[in-house]
């Protein structure tokens, strides 16, 4: 498994399990935990080991202000290998003259979201095919602990299904109690992490 957000010894210690017979189903519950997390969210919180490019049609993807233009982006979570170019088909030019936005995003632990042009525009008509081809690590610089502990949490619902197939649980003090749909302690920690319109 790859790109969890929790790491298979803490989801132990969070379920009080000291035995590896079980590994497999806490691994596939971790994976389907985040993943499921990443749906909701609109988004994931893993950063690439290498920068891939991305092309992106500028429409409606430009925000003008007193700064400059800023072109909004999927999230960058490492300067390293970030290059961003001009251009279409086969003729690209590099774009030099821009700064990450939000400003000092890495060093904060968020990603980078949007470059900002401050000095000269982004600048392209509806009608033009010119787009905007950006090399980057995508993701998030560090997970967020929200998103670990959430991650935990439906986690710890996948792993515990096995044992109420229906969606109903039964409790010695309370009988059977059918589960809801949405977790609210998971959706209060991540909605601050969800992109609009997901």
């Amino acid at each position: 498994m790859a790109n969890e957000y929790a790491t298979l010894a803490l989801f132990k210690t969070h379920l009080g399990i000291t035995d590896s017979s079980r590994d497999d189903l806490l691994n596939q519950a971790l994976s389907s935990g985040s993943r499921s997390i990443d749906d909701a969210c609109g988004q994931r919180f893993y950063l690439d080991a290498t920068a891939t490019a991305r092309i992106y049609n500028p429409a409606r993807r430009i925000y003008s202000d007193a700064s400059g233009d800023t072109l909004l982006i999927d999230p960058i979570g490492s300067a390293t290998g970030l290059v961003v170019e001009v251009g279409s088909g086969s003729s690209w030019s590099a774009v030099t003259d821009y700064e990450p936005y939000p400003d000092n995003a890495l060093s904060s632990g968020v990603p980078i979201t949007g470059l900002l042009r401050p000095s000269s525009l982004w600048t392209w008509s509806y009608s033009s095919r010119t787009r905007a081809r950006v090399t980057a690590r995508w993701g998030w610089p560090v997970i967020p602990e929200p998103i670990e502990t959430a991650t935990l949490i439906q986690a710890s619902r996948f792993f515990k299904r096995k044992d109420s197939p229906e969606g109903v649980m039964g409790s010695a003090e309370w009988g059977a109690i059918r589960l809801s749909r949405r977790d609210p302690d998971v959706w209060n920690l991540i909605e601050p992490y969800v992109l609009p319109g997901f």
